[in-house]
């Protein structure tokens, strides 16, 4: 009997468009059964961490993915994604950035920090939506994932 997995990911975005296209995307594809928006990377490490109104979230759900943007109020991308990778509770959940930004200071910079991937998201509606469609597809049925310790 095969066990009932619960797929979350983590949508990181401060742009309410960008967060409806890829949160109907992911929908329409049937990716994720639960997708958690939060609008800036103070609240995605809140998240993240368990703190502050995520305080309670259940530790069994674990994320499959974290989709973060760069340039957002608070504490920006680069910043969440240097906190995740350097504790060992979030180092393994993979976190692909999906930006605006094609700076390749930042592309370099996510690299250095340990990001899965880096996408520059397109800008029209149509070719956003195909995007997202294909990286869930590989995040969330093709790559596998360490399974979580003891």
């Amino acid at each position: 009997m095969e066990t009932y997995q619960q797929i979350e990911i983590l949508l990181v975005e401060d742009n309410p468009r960008d967060a409806e296209m890829t949160l109907r995307s992911l929908t329409k594809h049937k990716l994720a059964n639960k997708v958690h928006w939060v609008k800036d990377g103070a609240e995605a490490l809140e998240f993240m961490f368990r703190e502050g109104a995520y305080a309670e979230r259940d530790p069994n759900l674990g994320l499959r993915l974290v989709l973060l943007d760069i340039k957002m109020p608070k504490v920006d991308g680069i910043e969440v994604l240097r906190r995740l990778k350097s504790d060992e509770r979030t180092r393994l959940t993979p976190v692909v950035i999906m930006t605006s930004s094609n700076e390749e200071r930042d592309v370099v910079e996510s690299y250095r920090l340990g990001v899965n991937s880096y996408i520059v998201k397109p800008v029209q509606f149509e070719a956003l939506i195909d995007t997202v469609a294909a990286l869930g597809l590989y995040w969330m049925l093709t790559n596998r994932l360490p399974q979580p310790g003891p």
